[in-house]
């Protein structure tokens, strides 16, 4: 399941409503419908925890299964044109095209130092408050949740001025800085 956004998720994520707790506000910004529960589970103990969550924002109305929903849409039509529903076509493979070939350490501290890059590269003109916040949620930051809280509130501001390509870039970079999620048994 790649979740995505719905409008009731759109209006939380806006200034002034505080509904849900941060975890679940991390979920909603992450939802972009390419991200899956392998890249929720970091954000939990467990992946267990993390698909309950998930699930429950589904049924709360602030997630949904684009796949779920196109495959109900697909079988209503069909039920009324009284024929059978056809397959959904396979998802194209994603190739990754990145030219960035960091071989570096990746550690939280290396992390920090790329976001408060692009937090004074992206946010400190356009947008001096937002910058501030970011920089003050990044000193505070000392795991990984809070590495992946604080990337995904600042990509999903870019992916707004600079488009979903810039975020994904800078997506992709972020994940080769972070060090692996621990595994819980």
């Amino acid at each position: 399941m790649f979740p995505t956004k719905t409008d009731k998720a759109r209006d939380e994520l806006q200034g002034g409503q505080r509904t849900l707790s941060q975890r679940e506000r991390a979920l909603l910004l992450m939802a972009d419908g390419r991200r899956s529960l392998t890249d929720f589970s970091p954000l939990f103990t467990n992946r267990g925890e993390a698909e309950q969550a998930i699930q429950a924002l589904v049924q709360r109305g602030y997630l949904e299964d684009p796949a779920a929903a196109a495959a109900a849409q697909a079988a209503a039509q069909a039920a009324a044109a009284a024929q059978p529903a056809p397959l959904p076509a396979a998802e194209p493979i994603r190739v990754a095209t990145s030219t960035d070939t960091f071989d570096g350490k990746r550690s939280l501290a290396t992390t920090r130092m790329f976001l408060f890059d692009i937090c004074e590269r992206m946010f400190v003109r356009r947008d001096p408050k937002f910058a501030l916040q970011m920089r003050d949620a990044l000193r505070e930051a000392r795991d990984r949740e809070a590495m992946l809280t604080i990337a995904a509130l600042m990509l999903t501001e870019i992916e707004k001025s600079a488009g979903a390509e810039r975020a994904e870039s800078l997506r992709e970079r972020i994940d080769k800085l972070l060090p692996p999620a621990e595994v819980v048994h």
